[in-house]
């Protein structure tokens, strides 16, 4: 009896298909052709292809894709008269016009200088990353005075070094920046000074380690980050997507090529700092630009004036943030044996893994939604119970419950609503000896301090708009919610 094959066919002009039945030759099998909208018949022989040749099969057509011409809008090179214009039109310019920053001061060329050079190259660009050049010059003049060279850095504990990076966001970044010292110290090889050698240290990626070697070592190594694809992008008229893995692939050559062998370095940040000033996200200065002769899409623009220069590199849409919801409780023990206004502050040391890792902040709960402030003070109320065993009105005398608010705090990919509470208690005194015993300085998770060490510490910046509203309401001051457009936001930002 034959067996029918069925087929759900779209709405197309298909070829005549086979029928294929138990008497029919079982060499032909049917196969489909989106591009052609049509079956065809294709031969398979009785043995299956053996396991090594389709291994073999799969290796040669990645190699092949590994090894295909850029392709598409991207399918040739700077021709070599292109990358000697670029090379010395981009560094008569940058010698000229780069911007005065305390990383970029020259050395002297003995191995220990370029070491320390190295090391500030290494911490200045971990610092740039998703972050202001203005904002961050502070912290890094503050980093090196505490921190003046990688041996320093390798004894410092994680929680100073968060501290000393508060405010700047990414914390992970912090985090690998000290692991990366340390192991740099430990090899007691020296800095590494190759590119290769460089991505082996925790925390360097392909992009950091050639701004190193190239800076502070002279290698012609390229870099490419969100200033270098910009302005790449407008060179050759890129509209292939900037996130997709070919095409970033494909930017890392053309900047190879282009790198100049003799001042990788200075060529390297003077496409940087192209990007970081005249080709600018959305009012770039083309009549200012040393490379506009260069520039097909300003050739473009010319043109025809409805393609501007900023519709390169193509706009992608970021994925939607994900929406969640916290409320924090500000714990406020005030002192058993005087009737003084102010106590001490729980802190609560978060995970070592994930966001934000290792840094300190009050007692919070994650909600699954939007809850009412009864929901929101029971989900507090066992929190405190488990962690500390305080038990409002049970455990310990309530002075006061006052919500002080909510606002917005946006992460990379989270939208958090905080809401905020100040509850302030006086413990009884077997419940303050429990509270208040002394714990392993590696084991700690928590901790209690005044209101003078809280306002110095280093704290995340939704953690100081937490404590601000407590400092405003403590002053007597309007700590209504926030509206929309006050909202305190950490947004991942360009280098500008």
């Amino acid at each position: 009896m034959a067996r029918l094959l069925r087929v759900r066919l779209n709405p197309t002009t298909f070829e005549r298909s086979t029928v294929a039945s138990g008497t029919e030759n079982p060499k032909t099998i049917l196969s489909l052709h989106p591009k052609a909208s049509s079956f065809r018949t294709k031969t398979m022989s009785h043995s299956s292809i053996p396991r090594e040749k389709l291994i073999r099969k799969c290796r040669q057509k990645k190699k092949e894709e590994e090894e295909e011409p850029l392709g598409g809008d991207m399918e040739d090179l700077f021709s070599e008269k292109e990358t000697q214009k670029i090379r010395r039109s981009m560094l008569e310019w940058y010698d000229t016009n780069q911007r005065d920053l305390p990383w970029r001061r020259r050395r002297e060329e003995e191995e220990g200088e370029k070491e320390k050079r190295a090391y500030e190259v290494w911490v200045s660009e971990i610092m740039l990353q998703q972050t202001r050049v203005q904002t961050v010059m502070e912290y890094y003049k503050r980093w090196m005075l505490k921190w003046p060279t990688i041996h320093h850095l390798a004894q410092a504990s994680l929680e100073e070094v968060n501290e000393m990076w508060a405010g700047l966001g990414y914390y992970r970044r912090a985090r690998f920046l000290l692991e990366g010292a340390k192991m740099v110290v430990a090899e007691k090889e020296g800095f590494p000074n190759q590119a290769s050698s460089l991505m082996k240290v925790k925390g360097i990626g392909e992009y950091t380690a050639g701004a190193i070697a190239s800076i502070a070592f002279n290698e012609a190594v390229p870099v490419v980050d969100g200033n270098v694809i910009r302005v790449l992008a407008r060179l050759k008229a890129i509209s292939a997507n900037p996130k997709d893995r070919h095409t970033i692939k494909n930017f890392w050559k053309l900047a190879a090529q282009l790198v100049d062998p003799s001042r990788p370095g200075d060529f390297n940040q003077s496409l940087m700092e192209l990007g970081a000033t005249l080709c600018a996200v959305s009012k770039p200065s083309c009549s200012s630009c040393p490379v506009s002769g260069q520039c097909r899409a300003y050739s473009h623009f010319q043109e025809n004036g409805s393609i501007p220069v900023t519709d390169y590199p193509t706009k992608v849409v970021k994925a939607k943030p994900k929406h969640d919801f916290c409320c924090v409780c500000v714990l406020e023990i005030l002192n058993q044996e005087s009737n003084q206004s102010g106590g001490r502050f729980v802190l609560v040391k978060r995970p070592e893994g994930g966001l934000l890792a290792g840094l300190w902040e009050f007692p919070s709960v994650i909600l699954d939604k939007e809850a009412n402030l009864t929901t929101r003070r029971n989900a507090i109320n066992i929190y405190l119970k488990e962690a500390f065993h305080v038990e409002p009105k049970k455990t310990c005398n309530v002075v006061s419950r006052k919500e002080l608010g909510e606002f917005v705090h946006i992460f990379t990919h989270i939208r958090r609503k905080i809401y905020v509470e100040l509850l302030v208690v006086q413990l009884t005194e077997g419940e303050t000896n429990d509270l208040f015993k002394e714990q392993a300085k590696d084991t700690l998770t928590w901790k209690c301090v005044d209101s003078d060490v809280l306002s110095t510490m280093g704290l995340t910046s939704a953690v100081r708009k937490v404590y601000s509203m407590v400092e405003a309401h403590k002053q007597g001051l309007s700590a209504a919610p926030v509206s929309s457009n006050r909202t305190a936001i950490s947004r991942k930002r360009r280098i500008t």
